[in-house]
């Protein structure tokens, strides 16, 4: 089985599938302590990678080495990556999704925003004409053979979303993305034009869509919830106060006796050693099951 039917085969699963935002190994280590399904953020990688804003700068060589290395790190984990509007050309769009396939990528991201790109919560954005994103679209999903498909609009104009939103779901992608979701009602008149199509559901902490649970966002018909900077935003905020109490206590660092005191060189090194390839357990066809401080809501038919 592959991953793409793997990712597949787990959506379709009753409840709503969770994939947790990394921007870097270690980020991606803790993560896959906690959930089976990883979401390859634009915003974390160009903040991580290029200390920049996920406005276009990210160059796709360097998103298919990273996806590569995780892989590598983590074969039974799912792996959806943002690869934006392809690149800009359709060509290039092709030989990503195609390189992605071949590395063990689960599922891509597309996008129909125009350049100059904003982060799918950003005010300004602008969307290519429909007909040149479904070419791209098309195009893409000829040219993989079993890799997951998500197709995302980022209109902002009220008749448009619902008009792309359907018509995307009559495609072959296999998921439907509206990003920027402004409220409940919302989701619930995109769920409606979307049908049977899976849709799929992106939160982001400070970002335009209401923060819901994932029983909530069951209820209301979505499949997937991609978290896109869970892990980035903590980072921030806890090397942040970590820096100013260095500061206050003229550069001594706090005592950490044991790991149940805090995070030390003995902790970082054993979560690490986990992604060593003969430190794990043999490979097995099936994925872990989610774990049980990782609900996915309540168990109800997929629409």
């Amino acid at each position: 089985m592959t991953y793409g039917t793997k990712l597949r085969e787990r959506i379709a699963a009753p409840g709503t599938t969770p994939l947790i935002g990394v921007y870097d190994m270690y980020s991606a280590s803790i993560a896959a302590q906690h959930y089976d399904g990883m979401f390859v953020s634009g915003f974390g990688f160009a903040a991580s990678y290029y200390g920049l804003p996920d406005i276009g700068f990210i160059a796709w060589p360097d998103m298919m080495a990273f996806v590569q290395r995780l892989r590598g790190a983590f074969p039974g984990h799912h792996l959806l990556v943002d690869i934006d509007d392809g690149y800009v050309d359709p060509e290039v769009a092709c030989h990503v999704v195609e390189g992605l396939e071949r590395i063990g990528a689960s599922g891509v991201v597309l996008e129909d925003q125009k350049r100059p790109r904003r982060c799918g919560h950003a005010d300004g954005k602008q969307v290519l004409p429909l007909e040149e994103y479904l070419a791209k679209l098309e195009m893409v999903l000829a040219t993989r053979r079993d890799l997951l498909v998500v197709a995302r609009t980022d209109a902002t104009d009220e008749h448009d979303i619902l008009h792309r939103a359907g018509t995307l779901a009559a495609t072959d992608a296999d998921v439907v993305l509206v990003d920027g979701v402004r409220s409940v009602d919302w989701i619930r008149r995109i769920r409606a034009v979307v049908g049977g199509k899976p849709l799929l559901f992106n939160q982001i902490a400070g970002g335009k869509s209401p923060r819901l649970s994932l029983g909530e966002l069951a209820a209301l018909g979505v499949d997937v919830a991609i978290y896109s900077t869970p892990c980035l935003f903590a980072a921030h905020e806890a090397m942040h106060a970590a820096l100013a109490e260095l500061r206050r206590t003229d550069g001594r660092l706090p005592e950490t006796r044991s790991d149940a005191d805090g995070v030390g060189v003995g902790t970082a090194t054993r979560l690490l050693e986990r992604n060593i390839a003969r430190s794990r357990a043999p490979r097995t066809d099936t994925l872990p099951p989610p774990p049980r401080d990782a609900p996915r809501g309540p168990a109800e038919r997929k629409a």
